[in-house]
């Protein structure tokens, strides 16, 4: 049949695609080598605009759509990038002939933080009482440890790392220890018993997910908990990757994730609250949806995927969550109020203040 050919052909067209990526990617890692011997940085924002704009020329000379050219173009910048760093971390990598520990090392982030350290060269062990489907050396309890480790990982759950840290300290392991935590408030007697034991401690909050490959446009941010030199070994981990890296002290983390995780956890369960129990069905909305509604149900759709436990901790157990929330129960109010007096000049004055902040962002 005449289609079955078009497919066959299609189909020819796509493998043939993939080829040419794949010798894309080969042409990628030579030039991410020349630049590592080079000392040039892996990303040229300089560059990546030029592809962009050559790649706008050549869509409209054949005749496709610039916005297809453009968003293709983006995911191969990317997956070279990802490419690029990935090699650049392997081969910058200080791990060789050392141990690392981490405790949660079955969990998500544990699971990061497991191949972040494999790949810089560290020999990694695991301690996670869920860690029955891991290497031969994962043990149960971090108790078991000898704790003779370089760098000793904590990416427990909040509470457990709170519990955790005081006993760690009674052992006073020598090398590097830190945690990953979302909040540092609860964590902040904890890290005291370790600096107060000596221990080289740190604190650090990774700003981005488990699947995350490219740090590039990441932030990692570091909290200062009074040993300097034991934050500039732990910066020093991600010194060959694109990451942002931010400094800031315990009580401005935790201020400031009450609305960068916070409030944006709370405007999505609400939302995605209200829609459940509304009494529309689902498939129904679908039909109708815009673009304003869609975008907002993908965030929606990927807080509601994750760990309910986690996002629980992020809620409650911030001393500075309640400012955050009331700000959102005061926003709505203040909406509701403006749109039941028809009050045309307040609900534009809202408008345009949004505005006003969010291109400050800029």
């Amino acid at each position: 049949m005449a289609l079955d050919k078009l497919r066959n052909a299609l189909t020819d067209v796509d493998r043939e695609l993939l080829g040419l990526v794949a010798r894309r990617q080969r042409i990628v890692e030579d030039i991410g080598r020349f630049k590592r011997e080079a000392g040039q940085p892996t990303r040229d924002f300089s560059r990546e605009k030029d592809m962009l704009q050559d790649a706008h020329r050549a869509a409209d000379e054949l005749q496709i759509s610039g916005t297809v050219a453009e968003d293709l173009l983006r995911i191969l910048i990317r997956a070279s990038l990802t490419t690029q760093e990935q090699a650049r971390v392997v081969e910058e990598g200080t791990g060789s002939g050392k141990r690392a520990l981490v405790i949660g090392g079955a969990g998500k982030m544990g699971r990061w933080f497991v191949r972040f350290l494999n790949s810089q060269g560290y020999r990694v062990d695991i301690a996670d009482p869920a860690a029955t489907a891991e290497p031969p050396g994962a043990i149960h309890d971090w108790r078991e440890s000898d704790l003779a480790h370089d760098i000793i990982v904590l990416a427990t759950p909040l509470g457990v790392t709170r519990d955790l840290m005081p006993r760690l300290a009674e052992r006073r392991p020598r090398g590097l220890v830190f945690d990953i935590g979302s909040l540092k408030g609860p964590l902040r007697q904890g890290l005291l018993a370790l600096a107060e034991a000596g221990c080289k401690v740190a604190s650090l909050h990774p700003m981005f997910g488990p699947d995350t490959e490219l740090l590039s446009g990441r932030h990692v941010i570091f909290v200062d908990v009074g040993a300097e030199s034991a934050t500039r070994e732990v910066r020093a981990l991600f010194a060959s990757t694109m990451a942002r890296q931010v400094a800031m002290s315990l009580d401005d983390h935790d201020r400031l994730i009450a609305y960068v995780l916070g409030l944006s956890h709370a405007l999505n369960i609400a939302f995605f609250t209200a829609l459940a129990e509304s009494g529309e069905a689902a498939p129904r909305l679908a039909t109708l949806s815009s673009t304003t509604f869609d975008a907002q149900l993908e965030v929606a759709s990927q807080v509601a995927g994750e760990n309910p436990h986690l996002y629980f901790e992020i809620q409650t157990l911030n001393e500075h969550g309640s400012r955050a929330l009331d700000a959102l129960r005061q926003s709505v109010q203040r909406l509701c109020a403006v749109i039941e007096n028809r009050d045309e000049r307040g609900f534009v004055a809202l408008m345009e203040n949004g505005k006003r902040y969010l291109d400050s962002r800029q």
